[in-house]
């Protein structure tokens, strides 16, 4: 299986407090992982590295054999890379058309010139990249098409806001995904609807995805493999059957007096009960 991320030995530390120590990871074409662990464990720090918002000190990240270290964010994006952000940042003032057409200017051949006079080839990349935006935003149903293109993206729910945000970054035509809690702040049944659109984004759109997530159901059910952070450390990977028993992991959670009092248990009741403890 072709090797699509590597992250190598890297450390980041803020103020003298390490935030990631030696880490490695890698994702392989076609692959969902999950990247899961108590707050605080790094896992923000984690994608804020691979997406060039922070520079590690030492290590190495590659992408397609490719170092992304030193690129600009906007950089990585063009190379393969989209993401998704905890806190849902999207255009509010533009409409929900716009704000997925907008992410696609990456790939755009047209710059100065052709907008400016509005040239026979302005036009055409333009009305391509509306056909792709709408085709994207097909993906999720009714809920993101029809009247609600010229809509602006304020009035949308919350739920609607992070199918956007996820539209935006399918747009950039990336080979690899990162997801932040996707499904975060979200009733049960609009995460069962987006979980079912996660596996839905590998096997119809090509996509590799990693993703951070505090709900277990949704890492049980479309997670290929799922690595654990602690304190910037990978303290355990594997299927989430080999990591949702592991003591260490849970102990991590719940902190070692109560992992003891519970006698074991699994991942999904130490997440629940452990959810805000670090």
């Amino acid at each position: 299986m072709t090797r699509l991320l590597e992250i190598e030995n890297v450390s980041i530390t803020f103020g003298g407090l390490k935030a990631i120590d030696d880490l490695n990871f890698h994702v392989d074409e076609g692959e969902i992982v999950s990247v899961i662990g108590p707050n605080g464990a790094g896992k923000t720090t984690f994608f804020n590295t691979i997406t060039g918002l922070v520079t590690p000190q030492i290590g190495d990240i590659k992408f397609e054999g490719q170092s992304l270290i030193g690129l600009d964010p906007n950089e990585i994006t063009a190379r393969g890379l989209a993401r998704t952000f905890q806190n849902v940042r999207l255009f509010p003032q533009m409409t929900i058309l716009e704000n997925v057409m907008v992410a696609q200017h990456c790939r755009t051949n047209q710059r100065v010139i052709g907008p400016l006079f509005r040239t026979a080839a302005w036009k055409k990349e333009e009305a391509e990249i509306r056909e792709r935006a709408e085709k994207v935003l097909g993906f999720f149903g009714h809920r993101l098409v029809g009247y609600r293109l010229e809509q602006p993206a304020f009035v949308l729910s919350y739920a609607n806001r992070r199918r956007l945000e996820i539209a935006r970054a399918m747009a950039t035509q990336p080979k690899l995904l990162l997801l932040d809690e996707p499904v975060a702040g979200m009733n049960p049944k609009e995460s069962e609807e987006l979980t079912h659109l996660i596996g839905r984004l590998r096997s119809e759109w090509g996509f590799s995805i990693v993703m951070i997530e505090h709900d277990m159901g949704v890492v049980r059910d479309v997670s290929d493999r799922v690595v654990v952070l602690d304190h910037g450390v990978t303290i355990a990977q594997g299927s989430y059957e080999e990591v949702s028993t592991n003591p260490t992991v849970i102990e991590a959670y719940l902190g070692k007096a109560a992992a003891e009092s519970e006698g074991g248990g699994s991942l999904d009741s130490a997440a629940h009960s452990g959810e805000g403890a670090h």
